[in-house]
């Protein structure tokens, strides 16, 4: 929130938090912490604080709470709370849903990007993505939250592959666990549907958001700094063609792939010489 609150514009932001119970007893300090802490914020338009009484999970969480906000608002931008926010990130992210919000192609703006040298300054890609991101009413009706349903979609159309980042990320194999019960991605889906209705999300080749997350305080990841971005200093130029950019797409895979193999080696102890 302090780094959010330092964005040109904060001020006039309308800031909703969804705050889940606790999974155990033994969580429900932190979260009563954590509640005490939200009636402390100030420095926006407006401040409202939704509590549930039960445990819902990320999943749940978050698409219950985009629903509602989208069942009132033309627009929302979703922030996790282990999100720490560059100056220019809330200037990107109006801005883009400003110049794409009547442009049907564009389903989301993305704020992340991976630590990858030489990428645009900002481009799309196809499908859709979850840290720091940002849809209108019209884009998240196309989310499917029927997992079975979007992985028959994806094999039955070949898209497997590309689902896949040339089978750099196993995103089809984390997509059928999510139908097993194996996980409870609500970003898989979201991604899935994107990509299956032909859409584009935005990203800036340089970060305007840094994930603390990965130091293995969370629930979903593990400590590790291969996702740490190069952060933006400045406002990326959008593109000139709403086009999915092939430089970018090969980019990612290829990063997938180094990131796969680098953490395998670390974890057999050979990541120091790689």
């Amino acid at each position: 929130m302090e780094s959010l609150k330092r964005n040109p514009g904060a001020e006039e932001l309308d800031v909703l938090f969804f705050s889940d119970a606790a999974k155990t007893q033994e969580h429900a300090p932190a979260v009563a912490e954590v509640r005490r802490y939200l009636k402390t914020v100030e420095g926006f338009r407006s401040v409202q604080i939704i509590e549930s009484d039960k445990n819902k999970g990320l999943s749940k969480s978050i698409i219950e709470g985009v629903s509602q906000i989208l069942a009132k608002h033309d627009s929302v931008i979703v922030l996790e709370d282990d999100m720490q926010c560059s100056p220019f990130f809330l200037g990107y992210m109006q801005s883009a849903l400003d110049q794409y919000k009547n442009v049907e192609e564009v389903i989301s703006i993305h704020a992340y990007s991976y630590p990858i040298q030489d990428l645009p300054t900002s481009f799309f890609l196809k499908g859709a993505d979850c840290w720091g991101w940002a849809t209108w009413r019209r884009g998240w009706e196309i989310f499917n939250a029927d997992g079975n349903v979007l992985l028959e979609q994806i094999k039955a159309k070949g898209l497997n592959k590309r689902f896949d980042f040339e089978n750099s990320y196993p995103y089809t194999r984390m997509l059928e666990r999510q139908v097993k019960g194996e996980n409870h991605s609500w970003a898989v889906r979201w991604y899935a549907s994107a990509l299956l209705a032909d859409k584009l999300t935005l990203y800036p080749g340089k970060s305007l958001i840094r994930n603390l997350g990965n130091d293995a305080s969370g629930t979903h990841s593990e400590k590790t700094d291969l996702f740490d971005p190069y952060l933006a200093n400045q406002m990326p130029v959008f593109p000139n063609e709403v086009k999915e950019s092939a430089a970018a797409y090969k980019a990612f895979a290829k990063f997938f792939k180094q990131t796969r193999r680098t953490a395998i080696l670390r974890k057999l102890g050979l990541g120091r010489f790689f």
